[in-house]
C-alpha cells in the first residue's frame, strides 16, 4: 500500500477540562522557601511532599518507629561513607541506640584502623603506585594483621578481633573509631571481605584461613542479626556489589529458618543507582513484606542530614 503525504485533521479533536483531570502534582505539595531562624525540623517539614522528599521522610519515620519499638536498626557502610569524614556521627548514633549492628567490607575497616592509630587515611594510590609502595604502610599491614591472627585464634570475627584491639590499645583517635565505639558498647560489627581485595591481604602476616574463617564467621553473626529485622530497618550506604550481596544472602537463611521479617525497611543510599543495591537491598528483600527505599547523593550530605533528622526525632 502506498500512503499519501496528507495531514492528520485535528478538527475532531477531544478535550476536557484541566480542573477535572486527575493529576499527580498539586500545589499544597510544593517546597516552602526557608525561613531564616528556622529549625531542622521545619526545614523537613519544607521538602517537596513528593518523590525523594516524601522517601526521605519515611525514612527517618521508619527509623525512629524501630527505635521505639526496640527492633533492630543495621547499618551496612561501604569505605567511602568512612573516608569522607562521617564517623564522629556514627558514633554518635551508636551511642544514641540508632545503631544495633554494623557491618562493612575490608576496606572500610582499615580505614577505621588507621583513623584510629593515625588520624588519616586513604592514600594517594596514583603517586604510591608507581614506586610500589601503595598500600605498604607498616602499622596497617602488620598490626592489623596481627590483630585479625589472635583474635579469629580466639574465636571471634573479623569485626570483634579489629575493635577489641583498638579498645584496649586506646590510640590516640579512637574517638572516631567505629570498631572501638562497637567494642566499647557491645554492638555487633561485622567485616565482610573478598580475598585479595584489601590492602592488608598484600603483607607477609596476612592469613588467608584467618581473615577466611574470621569474615564467614562475621557473615554467620550478621545473618543472625538480620534474622531478627522483624519491624527493623537495614540501610546500604555505599556499598554496590560487597554488602548487598551478603544481605540478600542473609534474608535467604533468615527466611529458609522461618524468621519473619514482615515491615521490613531497607534503604539504598549512594551517590549512583546501582543494580544489586536496587535489587538485593531495595526491591527482593521487602516484596510482600515490607517497604524499599533509594534515596541518591552524596554522603557527606544525606548521611549528615539523617542524622541530624534522627538525632532531632524529626520525620515530617
Amino acid at each position: 500500500m502506498k500512503l499519501p503525504y496528507e495531514e492528520f485533521d485535528l478538527s475532531h479533536v477531544r478535550t476536557y477540562p484541566l480542573q477535572s483531570r486527575s493529576s499527580k502534582v498539586n500545589v499544597s505539595q510544593f517546597a516552602r522557601p526557608h525561613q531564616r531562624g528556622a529549625g531542622l525540623g521545619q526545614f523537613i517539614d519544607s521538602l517537596p511532599r513528593l518523590l525523594a522528599g516524601d522517601d526521605f521522610r519515611a525514612v527517618v519515620a521508619a527509623m525512629l518507629a524501630a527505635r521505639r519499638a526496640a527492633r533492630p536498626i543495621i547499618w551496612g557502610i561501604g569505605a567511602h561513607v568512612v573516608k569522607t569524614g562521617l564517623s564522629p556521627l556514627l558514633v554518635d548514633l551508636m551511642h544514641r541506640g540508632l545503631v544495633s549492628a554494623l557491618a562493612t567490607n575490608g576496606a572500610g575497616l582499615i580505614h577505621d584502623f588507621e583513623i584510629a592509630l593515625a588520624g588519616a587515611t586513604s592514600e594517594d594510590v596514583d603517586s604510591a603506585l608507581g614506586p610500589g609502595l601503595f598500600g605498604m604502610a607498616t602499622e596497617t599491614g602488620a598490626e592489623l594483621n596481627r590483630a585479625i591472627n589472635e583474635g579469629v585464634k580466639q574465636g571471634l570475627g573479623l569485626g570483634q578481633a579489629a575493635g577489641r584491639h583498638l579498645a584496649a590499645r586506646r590510640p590516640p583517635h579512637v574517638a572516631h573509631s567505629l570498631f572501638a565505639t562497637a567494642a566499647d558498647l557491645d554492638i555487633p560489627v561485622t567485616v565482610h571481605v573478598a580475598l585479595g581485595t584489601d590492602i592488608i591481604h598484600m603483607h607477609p602476616d596476612a592469613s588467608g584461613a584467618a581473615i577466611g574463617e574470621g569474615s564467614l564467621r562475621d557473615f554467620r553473626y550478621f545473618v543472625s542479626s538480620v534474622s531478627r529485622l522483624d519491624g527493623g530497618v537495614f540501610l546500604n550506604c555505599g556499598s554496590a556489589v560487597i554488602l548487598p550481596e551478603v544481605f540478600l544472602k542473609a534474608v535467604a537463611l533468615a527466611r529458609n529458618a522461618g524468621c519473619s521479617l514482615a515491615g521490613l525497611t531497607t534503604v539504598n543510599l549512594d551517590f549512583l543507582r546501582h543494580y544489586r543495591p536496587q535489587t538485593n537491598v531495595v526491591a527482593r528483600p521487602t516484596a510482600g513484606v515490607g517497604r524499599g527505599y533509594s534515596l541518591i547523593g552524596h554522603h557527606e550530605i544525606l548521611i549528615p542530614l539523617l542524622a541530624a533528622a534522627l538525632v532531632d526525632g524529626h520525620d515530617g
